[in-house]
C-alpha cells in the first residue's frame, strides 16, 4: 500500500505546472461557450432549459473535447519515461510493476474527477447566465458520476496507447479520432460495445434524458477497466524482463 501511495505522489509531482493545465482549463471552456452559443440560438427549440443546453454542452465536449484531453493526461503521464530513456530506472525501482502502473492510473482518474468537476461547474454557470431559473437538475449527479466511470474506460486504454506509442502526440490523436468514432457507434446502437463512447453514454451526452441501464454500464465499464489494466501491466513486465 505505501509503494501505491508513493507513486500516486510522484505521478501528481509530474503535472505541478504541466502545461497539462492549460488544456484542463481551456477545453471544457471552448466547449461551453460554444455549446451555450447555439443554445441561445436556438430558443424556439430548445425549451428545455437545463436539458436543452446540456444536449449543446455534451456534444462538442464528449464527442471531441473529452477524448482528446484524456489523451493529453496519459501522454503526459509517460512523457517522462519516453523523452528521458527513463525506462530501465523505472521498471528496476525498488516497487511492484503493478504499484508503478497504478499510480499513473490513479493520477489519471483524478484528473478525470476534476475535469468533470469543472466542466459541470462550468455548466451550471453558463445555465445562469443564460437565464435559466428553475432548479438544477438532480440527474446530473448521475451524468457526473456514469462519465467519470466512462472516462476511466478511456484513460485505462488511452494509458496503454501511450505506454505501447512511444509519441505524446499520436496517442491524443487516436483519443480525438475514438471519440469521434463513438458519436457513430453509439448512433448504430454500439455504444456499449466501443470504450470510447462509454464517457458520451454516461454523459448523456446530446441525449440528457436517455435512459441507460447502470447494470449493464457498469459491467461493460469494469470488464474494459480489468481488460486494459492487465495488458497494460503485463507489458510492463515484458519490458522488465527485457531490460533485466
Amino acid at each position: 500500500m505505501n509503494s501505491i501511495i508513493k507513486t500516486i505522489r510522484t505521478e501528481r509531482i509530474k503535472l505541478k505546472r504541466s502545461p497539462v493545465w492549460l488544456a484542463f482549463f481551456a477545453l471544457p471552456i471552448i466547449s461551453a461557450f460554444f455549446g451555450t452559443f447555439n443554445y441561445l440560438n436556438n430558443l424556439e427549440l430548445l425549451k428545455s432549459e437545463w436539458y436543452s443546453l446540456w444536449s449543446q454542452h455534451s456534444l462538442f465536449l464528449c464527442y471531441f473535447f473529452m477524448p482528446a484531453l484524456i489523451g493529453t493526461y496519459c501522454s503526459y503521464l509517460w512523457r517522462l519515461e519516453h523523452t528521458r530513456h527513463n525506462w530501465n530506472s523505472f521498471l528496476t525501482a525498488p516497487v511492484p510493476i503493478f504499484a508503478l502502473y497504478l499510480g499513473k492510473l490513479v493520477q489519471a482518474a483524478i484528473m478525470i474527477v476534476l475535469s468533470n468537476i469543472w466542466i459541470f461547474l462550468l455548466f451550471y454557470l453558463c445555465g445562469r447566465l443564460s437565464g435559466i431559473q428553475s432548479a438544477f437538475p438532480v440527474a446530473a449527479l448521475e451524468w457526473f458520476v456514469c462519465g467519470v466511470i466512462g472516462g476511466i474506460v478511456i484513460c485505462c486504454l488511452q494509458l496503454l496507447m501511450s505506454l505501447v506509442i512511444r509519441s505524446f502526440a499520436v496517442p491524443i490523436g487516436i483519443g480525438l479520432v475514438g471519440g469521434i468514432g463513438g458519436l457513430l457507434a453509439t448512433s448504430k446502437g454500439w455504444g456499449l460495445n466501443y470504450p470510447y463512447s462509454l464517457y458520451s453514454m454516461g454523459m448523456r451526452a446530446n441525449k440528457p434524458q436517455m435512459e441507460l441501464d447502470l447494470m449493464t454500464f457498469g459491467i461493460h465499464a469494469m470488464g474494459y477497466i480489468i481488460v486494459f489494466i492487465v495488458l497494460s501491466v503485463f507489458y510492463l513486465h515484458e519490458h522488465e524482463m527485457a531490460a533485466g
